[in-house]
């Protein structure tokens, strides 16, 4: 607290607080509770999915994966049954992973040309880099 001494002419001391300090403290102290208070307040309840521990395997191998084209005209990656939608994004998917995994393509003989070159358009489109031909001895029986 300050005192002031006044040099008047009484001889009696002069006192008075000084509150500006006291002030600008409380002042501060009320910015601070006000900033602080929305922030501890605020909350958005959500009722988040509960994982489940899921026992199938990835549908993209990180080795290599096999697309086959029957005669029926279904497209399968590793033995599932895809459409070009689902083909294309699994290609995607392999196509982010380091390092790149092979693609097998396995058209059989007596599969229709126009779905083999869609699939063929499909690959071209992911910009598939390993991809390979198997079972291309199969069209030596055909013809």
């Amino acid at each position: 607290m300050a005192m002031a001494v006044g040099g008047g002419e009484s001889d009696e001391p002069m006192m008075d607080i000084n509150t500006t300090p006291l002030i600008d403290v409380m002042l501060v102290l009320l910015i601070m509770f006000i900033i602080t208070i929305p922030i501890q307040t605020h909350a958005v309840k959500l009722d988040l999915p509960v994982d489940q521990p899921n026992n199938t395997p990835p549908p993209v191998d990180p080795v290599k994966n096999k697309i086959v084209i029957t005669p029926q005209g279904a497209i399968l990656w590793n033995g599932e049954t895809v459409d070009q939608v689902r083909l294309r994004q699994y290609l995607d998917i392999s196509q982010t992973m380091n390092p790149i995994p092979e693609l097998h393509l396995q058209p059989d003989p007596q599969a229709r040309y126009e779905l083999v070159d869609e699939v063929l358009a499909v690959t071209k489109q992911a910009s598939v880099e390993k991809m390979g031909f198997v079972g291309n001895e199969a069209y030596y029986q055909a013809f």
